[in-house]
């Protein structure tokens, strides 16, 4: 009686641990079976997460490009200016020649009897006064600055066109009056005795210091657009740099994860083998 009771119990406890045993290598199986199966996915997504950090593509945004077509505007319109000053203040102030300093004495003031043609709108009338030189004792035609020795040869003074004669009269009398009360009177003025020698001028229109504030804002505009590229320019370049080096950090941890999937995969091979 003891032995057919105690025979069933190991007949059926051996088949028990093998069906065990059998689920548990399953079990190992299937999941090594889907830790390689997903290892080359993730690989393949830092290959391709490392593909585009790699190789950047630098698009500049709208307000760079804007800065830029900004920054070249306004070279260009510097340059613009530039010409536009060099042929009213530049070049005048390169052909004024009135350097030469002296005393004149103011002699005689005189309105003359033919009028001066002003744009061809109407006539104005024409002061001229007369002064005599300390140094050569010459008598000149004195002017106001260099341009009106041009424009008018003779006149020291003429009033703005208009249609009434009435109020230029009175307007050049006035002027006249004034100058009267100063004769015999000397003052200093400038002259330029080899291609005009028989005038003098009181100041200089075209001076030094007028030519260089004239000149100084398009050089502030050509210097602001200049930089404001350049800026822009380095941004780009700091930004690309950039992206190289983080791509080439991203180059160096993917070869890490790769190298170590590797090494992952070699230890469950051989757990695998083992377990067989």
């Amino acid at each position: 009686m003891f032995l057919n009771a105690a025979s069933p119990r190991r007949s059926f406890s051996i088949p028990i641990n093998i069906n065990l045993q059998g689920a548990r290598r399953r079990q190992t199986r299937e999941l090594l079976h889907k830790a390689t199966a997903q290892e080359p996915e993730r690989i393949q997504s830092d290959e391709h997460d490392g593909h585009d950090v790699r190789t950047p593509v630098a698009v500049s945004s709208v307000g760079e490009d804007r800065a830029i077509l900004l920054g070249f505007s306004m070279m260009a319109f510097s340059v613009l200016m530039f010409f536009v000053v060099g042929i009213t203040t530049v070049k005048p102030h390169i052909n004024s020649k009135w350097e030469e300093e002296d005393r004149c004495m103011l002699l005689h003031t005189e309105i003359l009897n033919e009028w001066v043609d002003c744009r061809g709108v109407s006539t104005i009338p024409c002061l001229t006064v007369t002064v005599q030189l300390a140094a050569s004792n010459q008598s000149a035609f004195l002017h106001f600055d260099e341009e009106s020795v041009l424009l008018t040869p003779k006149c020291f003074y003429v009033p703005k066109c208009q249609m009434d004669q009435t109020e230029l009269e009175g307007e050049v009398l006035k002027v006249k009056s004034n100058l009267d009360a100063q004769l015999g009177t000397t003052s200093s003025c400038l002259t330029d005795p080899t291609r005009h020698p028989g005038d003098v001028i009181l100041n200089r229109k075209y001076t030094l210091k007028r030519t260089l504030l004239a000149l100084l804002w398009p050089g502030l505009m050509l210097g602001g657009g200049a930089l404001l590229v350049g800026l822009v320019k380095l941004t780009q370049c700091l930004a690309h740099l950039s992206c190289e080096i983080c791509s080439m950090a991203a180059g160096g941890r993917l070869t890490a994860k790769y190298t170590h999937s590797k090494f992952y995969k070699i230890i469950h091979r051989s757990t695998v083998s083992s377990a067989m």
